[in-house]
Parts: C-alpha cells; sequence; structure tokens
C-alpha cells in the first residue's frame, strides 16, 4: 500500500455527489480541499434524471475541462458520494485516465444495495430515485456488479448509523441507513474504513473530511490511534 505524499500543490479533485442530491453536498469538502490547495471541481449532474450509462457524460465533460490546464505532473484525485463512486467506476471501466490520481468513496453501493431489490417497483421510489436508481440493486441487473474489481487507489468509507429502521429492516448485516457496509466494498480497493455516520450526512462529517485528505495525500487512513494522537504520523 503506498504512502506517498501528494507533491502537487495544483492537483486537481473531482468531486461527484449522491443520488437525488446537488453539489451544494459536497461543499464542505469542496471548502476544506480547496484550503489546502487543491483545484476543487464540484461537479452538478442530473443524478435522477438519466440512466449511469448517460450521467458519465458529465464524468467525462469535467474530465476534459481539467486536462486542458494540467500538466503532466499535475494529477485528477475524485471523491464521490453514494452514486457518484458508480459513476465513476463506469466511466474508469470504459476510459484510460492517464493521469489518475487517488479515490475516496463515501458510502457506495459496489455491491448494489437490497433496499433497491425491496423497492424497485413502488412507484414513489421510481419517482424520487430516477432511472439510476433501478440499475443499483444486488441483481443480474445491478450496473455495479458488472464493474467488476478496481484498478486503481480507492479508499473507502462507509457508515454504520441509520436514521431510517424501516430501510435499515430491508438491509443484512450492518448499513448506514440506505447500502450495507459490507455491500460498500470491492476488491482491489486499498484501504476500508467504517465511522459512526449516517448515509445522507456522511460527508459533512470532520472525521472524514479529515480522512479523505489523508488518503488523498498518502494512499491510507490514519488509523484510530493515529487519529488520536492528532495525526502525529512519521
Amino acid at each position: 500500500m503506498s504512502d506517498e505524499t501528494t507533491e502537487a500543490p495544483n492537483d486537481y479533485v473531482v468531486l461527484l455527489h449522491g443520488l437525488g442530491r446537488t453539489n451544494r453536498s459536497m461543499r464542505a469538502l469542496e471548502d476544506n480541499l480547496s484550503g489546502l490547495g487543491f483545484r476543487v471541481i464540484n461537479v452538478n449532474y442530473p443524478s435522477t434524471k438519466y440512466p449511469i450509462e448517460h450521467l458519465v457524460e458529465y464524468v467525462g465533460n469535467t474530465i476534459r475541462q481539467c486536462r486542458t490546464d494540467c500538466t503532466d505532473e499535475e494529477r485528477i484525485h475524485f471523491v464521490t458520494h453514494s452514486l457518484g463512486g458508480i459513476v465513476l467506476r463506469y466511466y474508469l471501466k470504459e476510459n484510460q485516465l492517464n493521469n489518475l490520481g487517488r479515490v475516496v468513496m463515501l458510502s457506495p453501493p459496489n455491491q448494489g444495495s437490497e433496499l433497491v431489490d425491496n423497492l424497485r417497483d413502488n412507484i414513489l421510489f421510481k419517482i424520487v430515485t430516477g432511472p439510476s436508481g433501478q440499475q443499483l440493486g444486488t441483481d443480474s441487473s445491478s450496473v455495479p456488479i458488472t464493474l467488476g474489481p478496481v484498478d486503481f487507489e480507492l479508499g473507502i468509507i462507509v457508515g454504520n448509523r441509520s436514521l431510517n429502521p424501516i430501510f435499515s429492516h430491508l438491509i443484512p448485516g450492518e448499513d448506514d441507513g440506505r447500502i450495507s457496509v459490507e455491500r460498500s466494498k470491492v476488491e482491489g480497493m486499498a484501504d476500508f474504513l467504517v465511522v459512526p455516520h449516517v448515509h445522507p450526512l456522511i460527508m459533512n462529517s470532520p472525521e472524514v473530511i479529515e480522512q479523505t485528505v489523508y488518503f488523498l495525500e498518502h494512499g491510507r487512513f490514519l488509523s484510530r490511534r493515529e487519529h488520536e494522537r492528532g495525526f502525529e504520523t512519521e
């Protein structure tokens, strides 16, 4: 596992919000990363309007924008929430990005969600989540499951708290109210962290923001002991 720091202060960080959200939900991350010298693009995309295979166009447009200004030494990192992680995985499966940096996914349904399996035929669920929401189950129609292992430097942070006991009843094991802890994992990930937060708000946690920054800089998360010592790492 790499533990090298990011030397280029002008690296890009692209933020991709989750299903049914807007880029405002990633504002705390945007402000923190910008304050550290990263060039941040907080993408706003219509997550409930199109299926995943069409949403990747927004990622492609943003990457083209980054490449216009990037030097060969500067990298493009990504921080995603929920569906944003699947949109990114879909893009990277179909496209090569030579200057790809590190990726942090917050609460990604990397193996789908049983919640979608149970609610897929519900009219209200269809309206609220749109075409992309229908693609996040755990059966043969699941887009995340078809994407296979990752081949980039990925850290995953997922919560194990829920504000919706009804949804959690439909999800086996620990969950964040939308996905199970186990189904957030994907083969090839570099590090994995469980935190006591709920799915919709995980990106606003100071601890999560600190761990995200640390992974982008070092390629791993801080251990609990390191975190308690105030990041006094070698």
